[in-house]
């Protein structure tokens, strides 16, 4: 078994969650799922363009972005945080997670272990 990563070590309770934040780039999304994939930070990432409307510097913004959903744990929230935080190319960007219950016990098993590095 490979040595433990850091991101989202197994301990109990676990809750697996989805953490999401948005760029503006395909490029920044495909660069920042892949930087939190493969330091174990998230089992999986998903990219999708959408199209937002939010205000900004006192005017309603439109714009394509991408939504980037990062499949973890919990207890890796704080470093998945900083991580976008290091890698966002916004002053303020939207970092949310959201509880995925319920949630197919055999995938929520898959995303711990492969959150603390067991699985390729």
């Amino acid at each position: 078994m490979p040595p433990a990563m850091p991101g989202c070590l197994l301990r109990h309770p676990m809750n697996t969650i989805a953490v999401v934040t948005t760029v503006g780039s395909r490029a920044e999304a495909q660069a920042m799922a892949l930087a939190l994939v493969e330091r174990r930070l998230a089992a999986c990432a998903q990219i999708d363009v959408i199209e937002s409307f939010y205000t900004w510097d006192g005017a309603v913004q439109n714009a394509q972005e991408f939504r980037i959903t990062f499949k973890t744990t919990d207890v890796s929230y704080p470093e998945i945080e900083a991580a976008i935080l290091a890698l966002h190319s916004y002053t303020l960007p939207a970092i949310h997670a959201v509880p995925l219950t319920p949630i197919y016990g055999p995938y929520a098993q898959w995303i711990a272990k492969h959150c603390a590095g067991e699985g390729l």
